[in-house]
């Protein structure tokens, strides 16, 4: 099955959604979705369609590389116990750590696709998704 087809649901959902600046390219057996979400829930979407193609996250042939920079959130105050936060690609512990939170930094959330999981952006430009049970709100 060539790698557009078994995320043809993501695309769609992407062009669906005016994903700006939308790029799906091919490269090394490995699925580039690149753009610019107008919104964190834009962004969340996508990623639960992700799971639900891949679950687990383990194919290792997509990159789903979305942009949610632009939209607004609020605030809240990192709460680990003396740890920084980990910031990842994708909403699940597997998923690469892009950046960190220190205790007591605010950072913006700028959505939260579940219980678990905010999408969340410090000041430094870091974007991704943190615990939530380590956020409270600022």
């Amino acid at each position: 099955m060539a790698l557009q087809d078994k995320y043809k649901e993501l695309i769609d959902a992407a062009k669906a959604a005016g994903v700006n600046d939308l790029k799906v390219t091919e490269q090394n057996n490995v699925l580039h979705i690149d753009g610019t979400a107008s919104s964190g829930q834009v962004k969340d979407n996508l990623w639960a369609i992700y799971g639900k193609i891949d679950p687990d996250y383990r194919a290792g042939d997509l990159i789903l590389n979305i942009d949610a920079s632009a939209a607004a959130g609020t605030k809240a105050k990192v709460i680990t116990q003396s740890s920084n936060l980990n910031i990842r690609k994708g909403p699940g512990t597997d998923q690469e750590i892009l950046g960190k939170a220190a205790h007591g930094e605010i950072i913006t959330v700028i959505s939260k696709p579940n219980d678990q999981w905010s999408l969340v952006r410090t000041d430094k430009g870091v974007e991704g998704y943190a615990y939530s049970q380590y956020l409270e709100q600022a």
